[in-house]
């Protein structure tokens, strides 16, 4: 039996790099950098957060204003919350409207198999709907 083709993955190279290889690359990078905003760079061309970035990067030698960092990370954090609250506020306005159960895996619990585990829409099938 012939084995079966792998799909190709589309995703860059350099963005699937691990810390060690993303560090390697960037030092070949930075000086040809000629952006504004080095972290935000740095972000798009690697695929991290912020944290991440801001890590890196000092590891790297760049400095980083201090207080531009504290911000950055509180502003990503608190965005973070408000998309929790916001997915809180819809589970609840579902269960409310319609009786529906829920937890965290699914928005709604349509019923259960005959050994007592839960079935229904997840909330990544529910984001998608």
């Amino acid at each position: 039996m012939a084995k079966k083709k792998r799909k190709p993955d589309n995703t860059p190279r350099r963005k699937r790099f691990k810390r060690a290889q993303r560090l390697d690359a960037a030092k070949s990078w930075l000086p040809t950098y000629e952006g504004k905003d080095i972290v935000k760079g740095y972000r798009k061309r690697y695929g991290v957060d912020f944290r991440c970035a801001f890590t890196e990067l000092e590891m790297l030698g760049v400095e980083i204003d201090p207080a531009r960092k504290e911000q950055t990370l509180r502003d990503v954090e608190r965005q973070a919350e408000i998309r929790r609250q916001k997915k809180l506020e819809r589970a609840a306005e579902l269960e409310s409207a319609f009786g529906w159960p829920r937890d965290d895996t699914f928005a709604m619990i349509i019923g259960y198999t005959g050994g007592g585990a839960p079935y229904g829409v997840t909330w990544e099938e529910w984001e998608e709907i």
